[in-house]
């Protein structure tokens, strides 16, 4: 087999891995091209990958195109993991129906530092780049601005779905919110990435950067979209904001139970977007889907995740702790345990002595009001009442979060 041969052959072959899993490919003819010149000239193909850390951590949302990312870097390919701090503090205006809050500096460094660390239990270190755009939007002069929006119309934002909805229903749209995706899109010219990947919500964002790059005669980069993950909810994208998500960073019992809350339909796709079981097991799971009880399934499901972010024996260890729960209705073990300094404390005092992962001020309110929190087992009608910290109570806050309360 000739040289030029050999070269074809493992591009298709890397063109499969790249497709696979995908919704869109813009476009596959010049993807393959860049894959055979990255053979030849022994250079690996840069993959940019943008998040916004409008939020503290990542969740399973994030990890499906974190997993597309593995493995491509497997095939040799460099990841450029693009943290927009800098937009940030716009907004993503993506699937939204309403104009969105800035975040401030300070938000937005706290949760860019979160992102950073917790990329690399998906990412190899040694193919991944992490850049920031603010490291170069924040040096635009005015000038620079208004030279960024010559290269696009008010004509070719409002084909933008959610902007075209937002402006036949008479809804605002600030001009801050045209600038991220043209932000967004200089990203790709910056950094002279050879293919974007996202979510199909990000489409539009995507192909900006390609109209940018040809502008500043750059090489088109070729883009990936990947399905979007619902969250727990069943029905809208996986998002903090929307109280739905499922974050990495939980601890084992909860993020167990959360995966157990699912929507039966959704075991297929949570197994093929948020795991990395291998073709021949996915499909001994859509088999076994068929006619094995649903709930067995799902606790597969949530071992399966709970171990690759935590570790085997807390994968079991969560499993029996919510089996004892919700089949023997016992209060699990092994509840984190968080001091107090005072003698007596009401909810929402407790409550924020611990506030990672727990419901927010207005939440526990809620959560009350349906009898959605107990104190050693009894249902709390007063979020006034104080409770005596040094008897050690047992908070339950909603089905599945557990906090011990105990005298420093």
């Amino acid at each position: 087999m000739s040289k030029k041969s050999s070269v074809k052959n493992e591009a298709l072959k890397q063109l499969t891995v790249f497709k696979k899993g995908t919704v869109d490919l813009i476009s596959e003819e010049e993807l393959l091209l860049r894959i055979e010149k990255s053979l030849v000239t022994g250079n690996p193909l840069k993959i940019k990958y943008g998040v916004d850390p409008s939020a503290s951590d990542i969740h399973l949302g994030h990890t499906v195109p974190l997993f597309k990312l593995r493995s491509l870097q497997d095939l040799g390919h460099e990841v450029i993991f693009l943290i927009g701090d800098f937009t940030a503090r716009i907004g993503d205006p993506s699937l939204k129906s309403e104009t969105r809050k800035m975040l401030s500096p300070a938000e937005v460094k706290k949760n860019a530092k979160t992102y950073a660390e917790q990329v690399f239990k998906i990412l190899r270190k040694d193919k991944t780049q992490i850049v920031y755009n603010s490291h170069w939007l924040q040096k635009f002069a005015s000038d620079d601005f208004l030279e960024l929006t010559t290269h696009f119309t008010v004509h070719r934002m409002i084909e933008r779905d959610d902007f075209k909805k937002r402006f036949e229903a008479r809804e605002p749209i600030s001009l801050l919110e045209f600038m991220y995706p043209l932000l967004q899109a200089y990203d790709s010219v910056h950094l002279k990435a050879d293919i974007e990947l996202g979510g199909t919500d990000q489409k539009f964002n995507l192909l900006m950067g390609r109209e940018l790059q040809r502008d500043y005669k750059q090489p088109p980069q070729a883009v990936i979209t990947l399905p979007i993950l619902e969250g727990t909810d069943g029905v809208q994208k996986m998002s903090k904001s929307l109280g739905n998500a499922i974050g990495i960073n939980l601890e084992p019992f909860e993020m167990f139970g959360k995966i157990m809350s699912l929507n039966d339909d959704k075991i297929l796709p949570y197994f093929e977007l948020c795991t990395n079981i291998s073709d021949e097991e996915f499909a001994e799971i859509k088999n076994r889907r068929i006619s094995e009880n649903p709930r067995n399934l799902k606790a597969e499901l949530g071992k399966k995740i709970v171990a690759f972010y935590h570790d085997e024996s807390q994968a079991k260890d969560a499993s029996l702790q919510f089996d004892k729960q919700f089949r023997e209705k016992q209060v699990p073990d092994n509840i984190k345990e968080i001091e107090c300094n005072s003698n007596e404390a009401n909810i929402i005092q407790l409550s924020n002595l611990s506030p990672k992962g727990l419901p927010s001020g207005s939440e526990i309110r809620r959560l009350i009001k349906q009898g959605g929190i107990k104190v050693n087992g009894e249902k709390i009608t007063d979020i006034s009442q104080n409770f005596d910290i040094t008897q050690k109570p047992v908070v339950q806050y909603g089905k599945r979060i557990f906090r011990r309360y105990k005298k420093k």
